[in-house]
């Protein structure tokens, strides 16, 4: 039983990642609920047999930075792009001892030039409670790879979403059961609902657009930078969704997709992460326990 217990207490652990006292980060997250939604008919895509979080808004070059910051003394594995600094990130100093400045005025405008493998390093670096956190294992086992395809791991606990959970966080309205053509929660759209067609010219600060707020509450999935999913498609390549702040509404639309090697990076290319959905270690905790006791006295 004593063996049990503590398992179990480890479990508790694990799942508390987000409490770790060397979390820097603060994500903001929406929860997504509706298990078992029906795919859009259109396109097959939105099905989930499970509730999840995802980010509210793309992750940001502040948010970044407190993982290069972090992490990125040496630049293992190319977490950093020389081209971020034209986008908010400069990195000073040499290897071994760089430093990483975020400007003021661009900390919150979504991260990019960002690699799938990027993403899930920094994934893996807030399951394992930021910090000195290790960033090759956790939901991904990388181990220093920068080319390949590498899914997320059982009880991944912060990843890259799913393409699946991506559509249905983007576009599904769960009070109607039914699917939006774009991610607004609309079937149309225009420049002042996002960041598209080249009118701004320029990344915004995500949540910019009031107009962009999906039925569950995400913003900036159509437009700003295009977002990582975790699809394989054609055994080489992962998915992309949600068009980028040049490209016309069509790309912003539902039945649009894309998909690019994993190691590629690009001035469009930013991401969100989603984390599982799980019981609050206290309340947990105390499950645990009273399952333990009951255990206990059954075998009495």
């Amino acid at each position: 039983m004593k063996t049990k217990i503590a398992c179990l207490l480890s479990c508790v652990a694990t799942l508390a990642f987000i409490t770790s006292a060397s979390a820097t980060v603060s994500m903001e997250w929406v929860s997504v609920g509706n298990a078992g939604n029906t795919a859009d008919s259109q396109t097959g895509y939105g099905a989930v047999d499970h509730a999840y979080q995802i980010g509210k808004y793309e992750v940001t070059n502040a948010q970044y930075g407190e993982f290069l910051s972090a992490k990125g003394q040496s630049n293992s594995n190319a977490i950093y792009n020389a081209s971020m600094s034209l986008y908010g990130i400069t990195q000073s100093g040499s290897s071994g001892s760089f430093t990483y400045t975020v400007t003021g005025v661009l900390a919150n405008r979504p991260v990019v030039y960002i690699s799938w493998f990027d993403a899930a390093r920094f994934a893996n670096w807030m399951m394992n409670g930021q910090g000195s956190g290790d960033m090759e294992t956790g939901a991904y086992t990388l181990n220093g790879a920068t080319s390949g395809i590498f899914t997320a791991n059982i009880g991944a606990q912060v990843y890259i979403p799913s393409e699946n959970e991506w559509y249905k966080a983007a576009y599904y309205n769960a009070a109607t059961t039914s699917y939006s053509l774009y991610p607004n929660g609309q079937n149309t759209i225009t420049t002042e609902d996002a960041n598209y067609g080249n009118v701004v010219g320029s990344l915004t600060n995500v949540g910019t657009y009031s107009g962009d707020a999906s039925s569950y509450g995400t913003f900036d999935q159509g437009g700003n930078a295009i977002e990582w999913n975790d699809a394989v498609i054609s055994g080489s390549t992962r998915g992309f969704r949600g068009g980028t702040r040049y490209d016309p509404a069509q790309y912003l639309r539902s039945e649009t997709s894309d998909d690019a090697t994993p190691s590629y990076e690009d001035s469009y290319f930013g991401f969100r992460v989603a984390s599982a959905t799980v019981p609050e270690p206290t309340s947990l905790l105390l499950t645990i326990m009273a399952g333990g006791l009951m255990l206990t006295r059954r075998k009495r």
